[in-house]
């Protein structure tokens, strides 16, 4: 009866990230009626002549439609499951609500990486340098910080948010140093810097098919390591003792983690809380096994994601403002909230 409830949820979870791209699709300046969006829709998936069928469609909406609104949102509920599925995996990893790619410095590593690649200006001269150097920069971080807070096998959940704080800190300074010295270049500093407050503006079909062969493979990964995932849940002694090799278990789903964060952050800049907050209230409504857990944190991440993207461009007066400051602005005072219920639980 579990399972059904689970593939249920699933079910119900998938259509109503579908009836959110719909919806998302229609937000923008240009205003298009819903039984238009549709037929474009279908023409799209079915590579048919739907236009047309109903109401007559006009080529400016399929342009609009095609190119410029289904990318986004695509790119949007790609970016929101990727984060939230790292953040999943990493709470699970480390038995942790508080972890996350932001906290533990992960997102900020590959920000700085993808940073010195529009710096150095190889992000202009080759789109694969980008997402390289924010992977780098994502991997390295992640391995500092847990090899820092690692003593004799053990890492105390205190001392790695510290040291994820640390090399945050530190990434985040890096980060800044280069950007005040790209302003002497002000068309590469302007770049520097609205990339790294977030959003998907500009964003097309090429950035789909950046980032979803990469989605696909990582998520295929994860699901490999589920079980582990829930073993690793009661401790790594009991790992250990039912065969689990945890050592190549947390090598292999940091590398993912890394890989998903630095590919998301390096195609919408900085998009913070993403990953901690939906996978918290994803454990909270089906429980912490992992073989539930993980879909419904990626559908749901993208569906939050996508949320926010809508309502960033769907008012005049949110328009200039970045996406990555709408998540920030909503995932900090939660992320708070779980400081202050830890720190309760602890007294306890």
């Amino acid at each position: 009866m579990k399972a059904l409830y689970i593939n249920i949820t699933n079910v119900i979870a998938l259509l109503v990230l579908g009836l959110v791209l719909l919806v998302a699709l229609t937000v923008g300046p240009s205003s298009i009626e819903p039984v238009a969006l549709i037929q474009i829709v279908l023409d799209i998936v079915f590579n048919a002549h739907f236009s047309g069928v109903i109401m007559e469609v006009e080529r400016w909406q399929q342009i609009v439609v095609s190119q410029v609104r289904l990318p986004r949102v695509i790119i949007a509920a790609l970016v929101g499951a990727s984060l939230s599925l790292s953040g999943a995996v990493l709470q699970g990893l480390f038995r942790n609500p508080l972890a996350s790619p932001s906290v533990l410095g992960v997102s900020s590593g590959a920000s700085l990486g993808a940073i010195v690649a529009i710096f150095l200006g190889f992000a202009a001269t080759n789109v694969w340098s980008l997402p390289l150097f924010a992977f780098v920069g994502a991997g390295v971080t992640l391995l500092f910080v847990y090899r820092i807070a690692t003593f004799r096998g053990n890492a105390p959940m205190g001392t790695l948010l510290l040291s994820g704080v640390a090399v945050s800190a530190f990434n985040i300074a890096m980060s800044s140093l280069i950007v005040a010295l790209a302003m002497q270049q002000w068309e590469v500093g302007r770049t520097i810097i609205f990339w790294t407050m977030g959003g998907l503006d500009g964003r097309n079909w090429y950035h789909v098919m950046l980032l979803l062969p990469v989605f696909l493979f990582c998520l295929i990964i994860v699901f490999s390591y589920q079980r582990d995932l829930d073993i690793l849940l009661v401790g790594e002694v009991h790992a250990n003792a039912v065969g689990v090799d945890v050592a190549k278990v947390r090598l292999h789903l940091l590398l993912v983690t890394a890989l998903l964060t630095g590919c998301s952050v390096s195609i919408a800049g900085g998009i913070g809380f993403v990953g901690l907050v939906v996978p918290h209230i994803t454990r909270l409504i089906v429980g912490p096994k992992h073989q539930s857990l993980l879909p419904m944190s990626a559908f749901l991440g993208a569906i939050t994601l996508v949320l926010a993207d809508s309502l960033v461009r769907g008012d005049a007066s949110y328009a200039a403002i970045p996406l990555g400051v709408v998540t920030g602005t909503l995932g900090a005072p939660f992320f708070l909230f779980l400081l202050i219920k830890q720190r309760k639980l602890m007294q306890v």
